[in-house]
């Protein structure tokens, strides 16, 4: 499927492209504590988990963007709505720090929260885990007057990015960024533009995209579109069938350690694209959206959707072994691990 030319061809045609990214963009704030430190509140008496570090990421939507940067892409181009809160200042910040992100259309608004993970990593003599996340959401809908403003701004812009890639991060319905009316016009738009890629992501809702390419994993796709939790091997077929079918593009299945399956409409048998091996210890934090990175990169460049699924599974291969922080996968570090799996 990959060859090293065409892994350099996708390489040095990614800074030429620009990328629309569309959905909800997080806020992702680690908090390191350190246990030795730990003192009991005079009040409670409860533990009182001493800070010594904040870190802050762009999650989520962010998340992808992250990969984008890290892989070069020329121009990142998001559209979205975050809260006028301090969430929102810390999460401008750390895009600030990223390049080719267009931050023009990210709307601050004073009705909305930032969406944010919190994350405690607890140090325990050298031992790291992660206590309990603490979630900051918007769960009322979002407001009409703000629909009306992504679905201008995306309109504006649709035309300037080369690929576009939705993510739906929000479980609670309407309450998100991709809302039923932004659904319903990337759907005109995808099936008015059929040349211009566009993938779509969604933990809920994944059945509801139209004319427009897909990327659940597996149990997203079969809760979505067979309501199913366990499953056997026809279950997976008939889902991904009727995946391709409702969104009448490929539908890219991710499977973890396994790699992935690629549907197209119109066809009742998937393609198997194998994972790459990795060995040591793994983080999965984040390995779906660096997937869409690749895969997003290798279609701008001409690709065949089995080639961007390959190269998509390559660039996920690396941000795994990136231990306690959601990784991303540079040209070099692509280059490197596909010469060690090459082989």
């Amino acid at each position: 499927m990959l060859t090293t030319s065409l892994i350099e061809s996708i390489l040095a045609t990614i800074p030429g492209r620009s990328v629309g990214l569309i959905g909800d963009l997080f806020l992702d704030r680690y908090f390191d504590i350190d246990a030795a430190l730990n003192e009991p509140s005079v009040e409670t008496g409860l533990t009182a988990y001493q800070v010594t570090g904040v870190r802050c990421y762009p999650g989520a939507l962010g998340t992808v963007l992250n990969n984008l940067a890290a892989l070069g892409v020329g121009r990142i181009h998001p559209i979205t709505v975050i809260g006028d809160d301090g969430e929102g200042y810390e999460l401008r910040r750390a895009l600030a720090k990223l390049p080719a992100v267009i931050a023009d259309d990210i709307v601050s608004s004073p009705d909305r929260r930032t969406p944010t993970y919190s994350k405690p990593m607890l140090n325990e003599g050298g031992v790291v885990r992660e206590l309990n996340r603490m979630d900051i959401k918007n769960r009322v809908r979002t407001p009409t007057a703000l629909e009306d403003e992504l679905l201008r701004r995306i309109e504006a812009a649709w035309e300037s990015f080369d690929a576009v890639i939705v993510l739906d991060q929000v479980s609670e319905a309407e309450c998100g960024v991709v809302t039923t009316r932004v659904r319903e016009r990337l759907a005109e738009l995808g099936e008015r533009d059929t040349a211009k890629f566009v993938l779509a992501d969604s933990r809920e809702q994944i059945d509801l995209f139209r004319n427009v390419c897909v990327k659940p994993n597996v149990r997203e796709c079969l809760e979505s579109l067979l309501g199913k939790e366990s499953y056997d091997a026809l279950d997976v077929s008939v889902a991904l069938q009727r995946a391709a079918r409702i969104a009448d593009r490929s539908v890219f299945c991710t499977l973890g350690e396994q790699g992935m399956m690629l549907q197209q409409p119109g066809t009742t048998s998937w393609q198997n694209v194998p994972a790459y091996p990795v060995s040591g210890p793994i983080d999965i934090c984040g390995a779906g959206d660096s997937c869409s990175a690749g895969i997003t990169c290798a279609m701008t460049a001409g690709a065949t959707p089995e080639q961007a699924a390959a190269f998509g599974n390559l660039v996920a291969s690396i941000t795994v072994q990136q231990i306690g922080i959601t990784g991303t996968a540079t040209p070099d570090q692509v280059r490197a691990r596909w010469n060690e799996v090459s082989q």
